[in-house]
């Protein structure tokens, strides 16, 4: 990766050598703003600054949106039951940044999906859902752009039952149909860091912060870590954003700051069965006695959740248990005409909601506001917390906002609405093309569809490596809609370093496949040993490190309780040992102060 400061990066890759790159142009050199955390609102606020032209850097402890960023319902949406609570602004906001999403930032990953919403009692239940969806269509224009969707629609039972012939015909008595959007979240993260290193941030990932480093009460920068190598440096910076999600707390606590607010991590918990359980023309949305459950159509997979529990163990690995299991199965067996059992279930994930609450107030998660809110109580450093996966693109410009508003000089405006992700140009018109592409490579029209849904234009990257080696065109054992050619470009251009990154990230194969991506683990690792020069050692390593984790979820899935379940997963080693993150116990009382004997050789001194 090239150095630059106000200039584009040159290089489209994310691979090794742009990761080193990166960490030795933030050790040698100041940065202006040093986002923590690779989910997608540090990612997103990486390329918000960079984009102003400022000099910006990236670091996340493990993988990019490997908490919650690549664990959720995967829905592009404002939100419609935010409705009934009254928090109009919220939903407007989601649905602006939807349309955007779907028409202008990454049309490649970003698709319209259609929902019914089955009725129970007629006229008023219809009357008001219907009202409500209309209000969602309104808020879903806006001065420069259409939704980008069609509008809702109102269906009788014989109507119904012509979509979705599984569903019980004494659940309901007719339907309302509306549409949202899906994406592959974890794609999205990797396309969104990918972007914002084009563009010429520094970013890289397996790089913890394991302090920060001050100058009197401010902030100047952190000590890192870089998990890869065991070397430990400091990265200076005129502002830090702290944008680290469920671990809010605990990152605030290393410069002894405990916030103005507390971030409650809310447990959701969605499975995967095969498409052909039942048979629908569309995704549901269901009323629960606590919140909503979503069926959502995912290629050859319907995706049915979520639970919204507190959480108060291993953030890292937040366990299903058999109870979630079975919440979710019995309600969404209350409108299918043939029951869903655990047999049918063949994947399970887990993922955390960072909402913002007071603690110990009672109150039920899945009545918490999604909002957001940006904090700069510690000068030198921005934090930002809560907020919705749709609405990541207002919290970044958000964070953004509030570290540049401490700095000297003029700095632009944020300009992400206008800023596609890396493969979003030229995406409908290589679509358009797909079959003479199809034909120009030799390879099958589906194939080369799937990719285009994955990696836009930039499918001609994957193609040209097939050209190069035929042998990268096969399918992965179990995972037959992934391609050896997926697992190489994900080492060489997405940043993946892990097995795993490869395997729950930048595919989905580990909830995808009924063994959870086993099969596919060795030949995935000799793909990668190939790409990142691993060993044989190292190839098994990485194969049973995986299989273990594998192992370990599935063991957790079969316990009754969350801490039963916790300690179940929590068995599972870590491909590279993390440490526990710093609690206010342990570091509350040690902010690396800026001085000679803590600074690196040569570094410039850091005054306030």
């Amino acid at each position: 990766m090239s150095e630059t400061t106000n200039s584009v990066s040159r290089s489209r890759k994310l691979g090794p050598e742009e990761r080193a790159a990166a960490i030795a142009s933030m050790r040698e050199r100041e940065v202006d703003v040093l986002v923590i955390g690779g989910g997608i609102v540090g990612t997103g606020a990486a390329l918000d600054a960079v984009t102003r032209g400022l000099r910006v850097g990236l670091i996340e402890a493990r993988d990019f949106a490997s908490g919650t960023s690549s664990r959720s319902s995967k829905l592009i949406h404002g939100g419609i039951r935010y409705l009934e609570q009254l928090n109009f602004g919220l939903v407007r906001e989601a649905l602006i940044e939807r349309g955007l999403l779907l028409q202008r930032i990454a049309p490649h990953l970003a698709k319209p999906v259609r929902f019914l919403y089955p009725l129970e009692t007629p006229l008023i239940e219809r009357a008001y859902i219907g009202a409500g969806m209309a209000l969602y269509d309104v808020f879903s224009y806006t001065g420069f752009m259409k939704p980008g969707v069609p509008l809702h629609r109102h269906l009788t039972k014989k109507q119904v039952l012509k979509k979705i012939p599984s569903l019980d015909p004494n659940a309901f008595v007719g339907g309302l149909t509306y549409y949202d959007a899906q994406v592959d979240d974890a794609r999205y993260v990797a396309e969104l860091a990918r972007t914002a290193s084009f563009y010429g941030a520094h970013v890289a990932s397996r790089v913890r912060a394991e302090g920060f480093l001050k100058v009197g009460e401010r902030v100047v920068g952190v000590q890192a870590h870089d998990y890869e190598t065991g070397e430990q440096f400091e990265i200076r910076a005129k502002q830090v954003v702290n944008a680290t999600g469920v671990w809010t707390g605990e990152t605030q606590a290393m410069v002894g700051e405990r916030g103005e607010f507390k971030v409650r991590a809310s447990k959701g918990v969605h499975l995967v069965v095969p498409r052909d359980r039942f048979h629908s023309e569309m995704g549901l949305l269901l009323r629960t006695a606590k919140s909503v459950l979503f069926v959502i159509p995912w290629g050859r997979h319907w995706i049915i959740g979520t639970t919204d529990t507190d959480w108060n163990l291993d953030k890292a690995h937040p366990a299903a248990t058999a109870a979630d299991i079975d919440y979710i199965l019995d309600n969404v067996n209350k409108v299918l005409a043939t029951k869903l059992t655990r047999a049918d279930v063949e994947g399970v994930y887990a993922g955390l909601r960072p909402l913002l609450a007071a603690g110990g107030d009672g109150t039920s998660t899945a009545n918490i506001s999604r909002e957001h809110h940006v904090s700069h109580t510690v000068p030198g450093l921005v934090l930002i917390a809560g907020g919705k996966w749709t609405t990541y693109r207002v919290m970044a410009k958000d964070a953004i906002d509030e570290a540049v508003s401490a700095m000297d000089g003029k700095v632009p405006e944020s300009c992400t609405d206008q800023i596609p992700l890396l493969g979003a140009t030229g995406y409908r018109a290589a679509w358009n093309k797909r079959a003479k592409i199809a034909r120009a490579f030799g390879v099958h029209k589906h194939r080369v569809e799937h990719l285009l849904n994955r990696y836009g234009v930039l499918t001609d990257e994957i193609l040209d490596m097939i050209r190069k080696d035929p042998s990268l065109l096969e399918p992965l054992p179990g995972a037959d809609d992934y391609i050896g050619a997926e697992v190489r470009y994900a080492c060489t251009h997405e940043g993946a370093l892990h097995l795993d990154d490869v395997l729950a990230r930048r595919t989905r194969i580990s909830i995808e496949s009924w063994d959870r991506g086993v099969a596919a683990a060795p030949v995935a690792a000799r793909i990668m040993a190939d790409a990142l020069g691993w060993d044989d050692a190292r190839v098994e390593k990485e194969i049973n490190t995986y299989n273990k984790r594998v192992a370990a979820e599935i063991a957790s899935q079969e316990l009754p309780d969350d801490e039963s379940a916790d300690r179940a997963r929590t068995e599972a080693p870590e491909i590279v040992p993390l440490s526990a993150l710093p609690t206010a116990d342990t570091v509350g009382t040690r902010p690396q102060e800026a001085s000679p004997a803590g600074r690196g050789a040569g570094a410039p001194p850091v005054v306030e």
